[in-house]
């Protein structure tokens, strides 16, 4: 039986409304779905602060990524695609783990991953069951010595800078990691492997002026757009919050990206170019699988590790738990599954956590009953007759005022943020306030609805503590 995030119908009095509401964390096994017995090879791609919107298949006129696109027409695409926790280290543990940070209790600054979760990682868990296991790029996460050995075969971790002098040329980082993935798959090409692939792009080089570094071959690339300026980036609005809001870090890096016209136009290109160097190492790496002969057998995952502020709410960076931040491309591709079964547009709410059962489902391994996710297979056949219909949203960095801790909720209309060191509550109505520019917590008309939500959140963070490792 597995842990999981469920909301099921149930009555409940509450100020003389009737909700059909019960929140719970209970452990219920899915109707599986039949998947394609062949054990197929599979290459996880992550990328590092795109946000949904951040892909023409999502519907962006400006932003180059005819490959991924293929992908998502080719595959699954999942438009209403979450992190948990907005933060790469958090995101990534959760990835491996198949766990909450709640849970998992990892981040920037903590100690590392505790080896009870590790050994269930599905690295680990593929290893054991006789797959090739490889990982290349960024890894993220701080684990104890000797558990990369026992999740990789080969892991080839590499580190900025983006641009470095090779044989005389200069080369991005993008295409070392492609380079390194492609020879991976040549080198494990005879038996089923896994290929972790996560790229540092498109994120910021924090430390540089430019911020953004990309390839030459993209470099003529949005020249002569103009990149709208989103409804929320004017003063006017972040005037209106209150003043712990317009002092976190995500102000500060908004000096950093956008605070003139020009700067912005310069940076979100940049970033732009960082994303479409991907979609051309993706290119390479598809072309590499029809030349092993591989392209058949190969499923393909496409996620982002977190969203991206680019200047809404006069903010940059990700950590809060607003859209923006939160909402990340995800595309599954399975080239096994017929041409009826592909090609789909799914609007449910999936999660990073999902991702970890999803492989293991793919290479028909045991789920471990402490994934909090769900397997992705279950819409292979269609959208599935039951699934989760709200989400749990949380930072926990500690020590560190600037970026805050925050939990909160989203249903299918509406969203709860919670901030632990401040008086302070938004609930949006999502469905018809999709910028959450209207915070009807501040309505005394919605305060039960406000305590609906609270309880909810107060509800689930209780459980997922209960699920720590020592509780």
């Amino acid at each position: 039986m597995r842990f999981q995030l469920k909301i099921c119908q149930a009555k409940k009095a509450l100020t003389g409304y009737l909700l059909l509401v019960l929140i719970a964390i209970q452990a219920c096994e899915a109707p599986k779905e039949e998947i394609p017995v062949s054990k197929p090879n599979i290459i996880f791609i992550l990328t590092d602060d795109q946000r949904w919107d951040a892909l023409g298949y999502a519907g962006n006129e400006i932003i180059h990524t005819p490959h991924m696109d293929q992908l998502a027409r080719e595959g699954l695409y999942f438009e209403n695609a979450f992190v948990t926790t907005a933060i790469c280290a958090a995101s990534r543990a959760s990835l491996f783990t198949g766990l909450y940070e709640r849970t998992h209790d990892f981040t920037f600054g903590k100690p590392a991953l505790r080896d009870e979760y590790m050994n269930l990682s599905y690295p680990k868990l593929l290893k054991d069951a006789g797959y090739r296991t490889g990982f290349v790029g960024k890894f993220g996460v701080k684990v104890n010595e000797g558990i990369e050995d026992s999740m990789f075969h080969d892991s080839k971790k590499t580190f900025w800078p983006y641009l470095r002098e090779i044989d005389g040329k200069q080369v991005h980082l993008a295409d070392i990691n492609g380079d390194l993935a492609i020879d991976f798959i040549q080198a494990n090409k005879d038996e089923p492997f896994c290929l972790s692939l996560s790229f540092w792009s498109p994120h910021a080089d924090d430390g540089a002026v430019e911020q953004y570094f990309w390839p030459d071959y993209v470099d003529h690339l949005y020249r002569d757009v103009d990149i709208p300026v989103h409804r929320t980036a004017d003063p006017a609005f972040f005037d209106t919050l209150p003043e712990f809001l317009q002092t976190s870090m995500n102000r500060e890096r908004w000096y950093w990206r956008f605070d003139t016209p020009q700067k912005y136009q310069e940076m979100v290109k940049g970033h732009y170019r960082m994303i479409s160097a991907v979609d051309s190492v993706l290119a390479r790496i598809r072309h590499s699988l029809e030349e092993t002969g591989l392209a058949d057998n190969t499923v393909i995952v496409l996620m982002g590790d977190n969203g991206y502020f680019l200047g809404e709410r006069g903010y940059a960076g990700k950590w809060l738990l607003h859209e923006p931040s939160i909402r990340v491309p995800l595309i599954v591709y399975d080239p096994r599954l017929s041409e009826t079964q592909r090609g789909k547009t799914f609007s449910e709410m999936v999660l990073n956590v999902d991702i970890t059962p999803t492989l293991l489902d793919l290479a028909g391994v045991t789920i471990p009953s402490e994934y909090q996710g769900e397997s992705l297979t279950a819409f292979y056949r269609g959208k599935p007759q039951a699934w989760r219909s709200g989400i749990y949203l949380e930072h926990r960095l500690e020590n560190n005022p600037s970026l805050l801790k925050t939990a909160g909720y989203r249903d299918d209309a509406y969203k709860f943020i919670r901030y632990d060191d401040y008086d302070y509550l938004e609930l949006y109505h999502h469905k018809t306030d999709t910028d959450e520019v209207h915070n009807l917590a501040l309505d005394p008309g919605f305060a039960d609805k406000v305590s609906f939500y609270a309880q909810v959140v107060d509800s689930i963070t209780h459980r997922l503590l209960d699920a720590r490792v020592g509780n």
